[in-house]
């Protein structure tokens, strides 16, 4: 039609004198709306749309390849937080079935194509640690193989996260390490792993392109891998939840319970325009148990003890006790992964907390079931926003101090 078109104008352009204007199209709906047709270059014209529509083409073939369609996928650590985060983003959980073996070998089959996929993996390092971290491993290496473009793990609780280096006294903060000896020197340094580089390796070797993850217990373990690591943080719905639930939080106080925790506090204590304050432990003997000294002055005060994870809880317990002695009038605390073993249920009940507030990095149903003080603050929104914005190749910075709403 577009050929027969441009041979009508030729016809018409030698019936005309050179330099007369043609005949005007009129919209008789409209009479401001005037389209004059000149006699122009037709071949120029026929050149001009046929490449508009290759350029459409190519810009439209560039975006697909670039941006493919999306789909996220669950372990079983956490369900829960990824029915969240695909809820937020409108698609739904992708298919997939974990099983083991009468032997406990983890088995996962994909339950559909992820050929050029922007594949999302959402694994929590919670429970039974070491099974979650095989089958987020055998889930990566599944999709990396069906041909995924892009495999992506998110994982809100890191595991081994605090075996990131070698220490003289590695793991005695909870009794772990056990002497064989009573002539073992506690001045060398441990023979131990380290075991977050172990995981960075073995989820880059997997085929994992890129690492989701929250408030890692050292940042420097973003540098333990070869790929791209985001580190969300948890510290804008700290903000936001302390404005909204502590009434008179301009009279509060940021406390860390070790010196390893300042940076964190004191950012949350500027954020505020609030005092922050630190507890130094003291081990004077291998075998003592650590006193606490309290720097800052937290009398007549809200305590608010802040911590990137709480285990067994006995350090934000003896921290509590010690604030309350230093003269504070409330104490909170806040604490992004709540493991909460062993004993930290009973400790967290016989302590002097007004409320333990946590993410749901990690499952927290139970525990809040078995503790009243225990209360969750939801990170979804977070993660979604995170994987939304990586999948169109857009800047998370944004979430280093925003929540998304």
């Amino acid at each position: 039609m577009l050929i027969a078109f441009i041979n009508k104008l030729k016809k018409e352009s030698r019936n005309k004198m050179p330099g007369e204007r043609m005949d005007v199209e009129e919209d008789k709906s409209n009479e401001d709306c005037v389209m004059p047709v000149r006699s122009a270059n037709p071949i120029r014209a026929k050149s001009l749309i046929r490449d508009n529509l290759e350029k459409q083409a190519s810009t439209l073939n560039s975006l697909h390849s670039r941006m493919p369609n999306i789909k996220v996928f669950s372990g079983t650590s956490h369900p829960d937080l990824a029915q969240r985060i695909v809820d937020r983003l409108g698609i739904d959980l992708g298919k997939v079935v974990t099983k083991k073996f009468s032997n406990l070998e983890t088995c996962v089959e994909i339950g559909e194509s992820v050929r050029g996929e922007d594949v999302y993996i959402v694994q929590s390092g919670s429970g039974e640690i070491n099974d979650n971290l095989m089958e987020l491993l055998i889930m990566i290496n599944a999709c990396k193989i069906a041909s995924a473009s892009r495999v992506t793990a998110v994982i809100p609780c890191f595991p081994y996260a605090r075996q990131d280096k070698k220490d003289k006294l590695a793991g005695l903060d909870d009794g772990s390490v056990k002497t064989r000896s009573k002539n073992y020197d506690w001045k060398f340094r441990s023979r131990a792993p380290i075991s977050a580089k172990l995981v960075a390796n073995m989820l880059s070797v997997a085929g994992a392109d890129h690492i989701i993850t929250m408030d890692l217990h050292a940042s420097q373990i973003q540098g333990f891998f070869d790929i791209p690591v985001d580190n969300l943080y948890a510290e804008p719905a700290v903000l936001k939840w302390i404005k909204e639930n502590i009434p008179e939080w301009k009279n509060s106080i940021i406390v860390s319970p070790d010196a390893g925790g300042a940076k964190r506090v004191t950012s949350i204590a500027d954020r505020l325009n609030v005092e922050f304050a630190l507890i130094h432990k003291e081990r004077k003997k291998a075998n003592e148990v650590a006193s606490m000294v309290l720097v800052g002055d937290v009398k007549d005060k809200i305590a608010i003890l802040v911590d990137d994870m709480a285990d067994t809880c006995g350090t934000i317990v003896h921290a509590a006790d010690r604030l309350v002695e230093a003269g504070a009038t409330k104490v909170y605390a806040i604490l992004t992964h709540g493991i909460f073993s062993g004993p930290a249920i009973s400790r967290i009940n016989n302590a002097c907390f007004e409320a333990v507030v946590v993410t749901n990095t990690i499952p927290q149903d139970g525990h809040m079931r078995d503790c009243p003080k225990i209360q969750c603050i939801d990170v979804s929104m977070m993660f979604a926003e995170a994987v939304r914005r990586t999948h169109n190749g857009e800047s998370v910075s944004y979430l280093f101090s925003n929540v998304p709403y």
